[in-house]
């Protein structure tokens, strides 16, 4: 099932290099510029399209779902490392942008978490788990006890 998910995330990983690698030449750097970014969200695109299209078995979803749970994070953590060395050698510029950056990602966690209508919580997944919640009371109250 792990194997599944690997040519999806192959293609989505190359079409990203080439696109990085392409913003670079074209800003006039020797570098890819945004590979591993523009990869993992046509991996997003392309799984969420399929999904809606019903044309993704169950071990293809399980494939991908491994592969984020250890490619991603991995990616993520070097590619972090390379850009917090290239913002000390690229000076303040290339310091003042990644706060503004990250000031402006988590500025949007408040608009981004009212997109959408509020619903009821979901069921629990086992029956145990609604026979405790009915059983149990909400409030504890300590003369009961005495």
């Amino acid at each position: 099932m792990i194997l599944y998910g690997t040519a999806a995330l192959a293609i989505c990983m190359l079409i990203g290099q080439i696109l990085g690698t392409f913003l670079g030449n074209l800003l006039g750097v020797d570098a890819d510029i945004g590979g591993v970014g523009f990869a993992m969200v046509m991996l997003i695109f392309v799984t969420s399209w399929l999904r809606k299209k019903g044309l993704m078995p169950e071990p293809t979803k399980q494939g991908i779902l491994f592969w984020s749970s250890m490619y991603i994070p991995i990616v993520v953590g070097m590619s972090s490392i390379q850009n917090v060395a290239g913002a000390i050698d690229g000076g303040v510029m290339a310091l003042v942008t990644g706060v503004v950056t990250a000031v402006g990602c988590a500025g949007m966690v408040p608009i981004l978490s009212k997109i959408g209508k509020p619903s009821e919580p979901l069921p629990p997944l086992h029956q145990e788990d609604a026979q405790l919640e009915v059983e149990k009371p909400l409030v504890s109250n300590s003369a009961e006890k005495n």
